[in-house]
């Protein structure tokens, strides 16, 4: 991951490859900093906004370079867009943004001229933050399996440099740097995981991963196998893995932020397939290699417990991850099959596809029954109906609690994340109803993602509950 930290200095002596320096639009001529720049390189900022080369429009980046008249090897300006409209999450797209295109033109470190709080409205702290975020973020790749040719050497930057003018307090701007870099790290592991193959990320691996990264945080873990599900009667989650040669892992993570009452707590539950093939219910060749990121949920929930433990806030936090393979083995459950989830609750399997569901009802009867769980968010790729609702733009959103409901909502507007709520009338049960168990898994084509969300629900007996469909937007 890319080095970044702060400074204070001038920031025409930072020795840097590349200076960048943010602009509004409707700019009319260089101010601060772009006069000083203007007046050395004999008025070239002046007649780029006069050619209208720059605006300052959020969509531009112009580069020139400085022949060695200023310490950078070559001033970025970059467009932020009407200055009524900027906020912390445009802060963080424009610098993933210009770190993408500074890396691709072979730019090894970056410097960034501070925005002030008083240009803005943007308090540095949360200025450091977006910007370490948006960089680490947009200069993720992952290219773990694709062998260096030879004379081509990769491109990457190795540091970026936040300058403040000196004289300013630097203690704001790093600890917002120093978030940025926690949640950051969060987001590469969960990424990391989305993106390896199914062969490497088995529900085995997955509890590896899930151990080495509570380990670094100093969170405990406990991973139930498949022997502790038969104990504990998981019918559904059993049912999954039937037609797998790969066991089945339930994950716990557990921070105990405020053991003196253990009420205040929330469980964080992600759904963990491995790989689904959809089992008998076998979906099509095509795009089927995507479903190794059918466990972006589980992925994201460590990826989470990860900064939690480094944050340590004050509220207990269990990660809950059930891991699962679903494939059509020759013990794999068969459409019509009926099984009995662990709070009683008889299903019927009318699609194998619609496993994710399944593995859910028994993951969260477990953390109510068994560790008092209050709240619960579950995160899922769970319907092909979400990507047809909501595009690749936004999760969807359902609950039973709409206090919970609003705060998950009031977070995702925080972290820049586009969630939309849909409704969960009790007349769309109707379609879940089965004529020969208490529930089926799917109530087909009508209002998918809202049935399926329903299914989830009659298994979260007492607690408050609220469910993020991310089937369009794990991989946005």
């Amino acid at each position: 991951m890319v080095s970044i930290n702060v400074s204070q200095a001038d920031a025409l002596e930072n020795d840097s490859s590349a200076l960048v320096i943010h602009a509004f639009e409707g700019i009319t001529k260089p101010d601060g900093i772009l006069s000083t720049i203007d007046s050395l390189l004999s008025g070239v900022v002046s007649s780029l906004i006069k050619e209208g080369e720059f605006t300052g429009k959020s969509a531009e980046i112009v580069r020139f370079p400085t022949l060695g008249k200023i310490k950078p090897a070559r001033v970025v300006l970059s467009g932020l867009g009407k200055k009524e409209s900027i906020d912390s999450l445009k802060i963080k797209e424009k610098s993933a943004e210009v770190a993408r295109y500074l890396r691709n033109i072979g730019v090894t470190n970056i410097s960034i001229a501070l925005l002030s709080e008083s240009d803005t409205g943007i308090p540095e702290e949360s200025f450091g933050q977006s910007v370490a975020m948006g960089s680490s973020m947009g200069l993720y790749q992952f290219k773990k399996y694709k062998s260096q040719k030879s004379g081509n050497p990769e491109k990457s930057v190795e540091s970026i440099s936040i300058i403040s003018p000196t004289g300013s307090p630097l203690s704001a701007l790093k600890r917002g740097v120093e978030k940025g870099i926690l949640l950051s790290n969060a987001v590469e592991i969960t990424r990391n995981l989305v993106n390896e193959p199914a062969n490497v990320v088995t529900p085995s691996q997955m509890a590896n991963i899930a151990s080495e990264t509570a380990k670094a945080v100093g969170l405990p873990i406990t991973i139930l196998e498949k022997d502790d599900m038969v104990k504990h009667k998981m019918g559904a989650m059993l049912g999954v893995t039937a037609g797998s040669a790969q066991p089945p892992k339930l994950i716990l993570i557990e921070h105990k932020g405020d053991p003196e009452n253990p009420d205040n707590n929330i469980a964080l539950v992600g759904k963990g397939i491995t790989f689904d093939t959809g089992g008998i219910s076998l979906k099509q060749a095509a795009g089927m290699g995507d479903m190794k990121g059918d466990m972006s949920g589980g992925a994201s929930v460590i990826g989470a417990m990860h900064a939690i433990g480094t944050i340590k806030p004050k509220i207990n936090v269990l990660g809950v991850i059930p891991a699962v393979e679903n494939m059509p083995g020759s013990n794999a459950q068969r459409p019509g099959d009926i099984v009995t989830a662990m709070n009683g609750k008889t299903i019927e399997v009318e699609n194998t596809d619609a496993e994710g569901r399944l593995v859910l009802a028994d993951a969260i009867s477990y953390i109510i029954q068994e560790k008092g769980t209050k709240r619960v968010v579950d995160i899922a790729t769970l319907t092909g109906a979400m990507v047809v609702a909501l595009g690749h733009v936004t999760t969807g959103v359902f609950g039973k609690t709409q206090s919970l409901v609003d705060e998950v909502l009031k977070a995702s507007k925080t972290a820049g994340e586009k969630m939309w709520q849909l409704p969960i009338f009790d007349e769309y049960k109707e379609q879940n109803r089965s004529d020969w168990a208490d529930v089926k898994n799917t109530g087909g084509r009508p209002a998918g993602s809202i049935t399926a969300a329903l299914f989830i629900g009659e298994f979260t007996d007492g607690a408050e509950w609220t469910h993020l469909d991310i089937a369009g937007t794990n991989m946005a």
